[in-house]
């Protein structure tokens, strides 16, 4: 009996000892893959979904942006005008002045009055509480304001370097609304017009002047300024090498319009863009002996640029486009 008794005890101590065992060695495992497995599945997850982010470096500092932005707010007529054509809602446009011709429909209360270009009403962009702001130089001394309402973003088109700079702001709007291959497809086209309107203006040599009158005053405009994409871009060869590039042109008389005899003279009315302006027109103030003896004028070469594109906008994607078809309907 007692053998008997003895070997039970043993054998239950045999057990008692080997259930700890099992227990400990399922408990240090167990929980410790369940622990790393999902920490890596996590990871997998975070680094295989695509950010809902977008960081952008800009001229004026860097941003993040949620892409398709919800509120949208823009000053940039050129923006507005890609945005339209992409089919991207906007909130708000800068309705306190000129807008387009050809984008009055965002002068309508369905969207909200954000101010004029050059003086943003930043109560009511507030109020809009949008997810990004779109300005460009007009605007460029409220960015800090701006910047405290919403992640803004500053586009500019660079005068010395123009297709490159537009098509990079197209490109930035395509990867923030999720309209990369409608960009890309829009930029082939205009960039396929413009190989030929260069062509074609290369080969006809005639030289080209580039003024824009305000009230009775003339400017000149040149390589790498406001409206150089005439000489640099689409290939009209300047009558005059050495005009200042400056924002608002260099000051010219109509001696000097003579003196280089263009054979085609464009002509920026800026009374024309400005909505209500009492202003002279550009026809009458070049209307005169001087302008009237030159081969443009004789010619009836001289050329009045549509300022909703050339002056009010400019830099997008109708805009560009609309800018190449005026001036290759002039080349012969």
């Amino acid at each position: 009996m007692k053998k008997l008794a003895f070997l039970l005890m043993t054998m239950m101590l045999v057990v008692f000892v080997a259930a700890c065992g099992t227990e400990g060695t399922a408990t240090e495992p167990v929980d410790g893959n369940v622990e790393v497995d999902s920490e890596t599945e996590v990871t997998e997850e975070v680094e295989g979904e695509e950010s809902s982010e977008l960081t952008i470096t800009h001229e004026l500092g860097e941003i993040v942006v949620p892409k398709n932005p919800e509120n949208v707010v823009v000053f940039d007529f050129g923006v507005l005008d890609s945005l339209d054509k992409l089919g991207v809602d906007v909130a708000g446009v800068a309705q306190a002045g000129s807008i387009p011709s050809y984008l009055s429909k965002y002068g309508d209360s369905a969207y909200e009055n954000i101010g004029s270009l050059k003086e943003p009403d930043f109560e009511k962009i507030s109020e809009i509480s949008p997810e990004l702001i779109v300005i460009s130089a007009r605007q460029a001394e409220a960015y800090d304001e701006l910047s405290k309402i919403a992640p803004t973003l500053y586009v500019t088109v660079d005068n010395a370097d123009y297709m490159n700079s537009f098509a990079e702001n197209m490109k930035t709007l395509g990867e923030i609304f999720g309209k990369e291959a409608e960009v890309e497809a829009e930029l082939a086209t205009i960039n396929e017009s413009v190989e030929a309107l260069n062509a074609k203006a290369t080969a006809n040599g005639e030289k080209g002047l580039i003024i824009l009158v305000n009230d009775g005053s003339v400017s000149a405009y040149g390589s790498n300024s406001r409206f150089g994409i005439i000489h640099d871009v689409f290939g009209v060869t300047p009558a005059d090498t050495n005009i200042e590039v400056s924002t608002h042109g260099q000051n010219v008389s109509f001696e000097y319009i003579t003196e280089m005899n263009p054979d085609i003279l464009f002509v920026v009315d800026r009374g024309a863009a400005v909505a209500g302006s009492t202003e002279t027109s550009a026809a009458t103030v070049l209307d005169n002996e001087l302008v009237n003896n030159t081969t443009a004028a004789q010619n009836e070469r001289i050329i009045y640029l549509d300022p909703d594109y050339w002056y009010l906008s400019g830099g997008g994607l109708v805009s560009v486009a609309e800018m190449v078809k005026q001036i290759d309907s002039v080349i012969e």
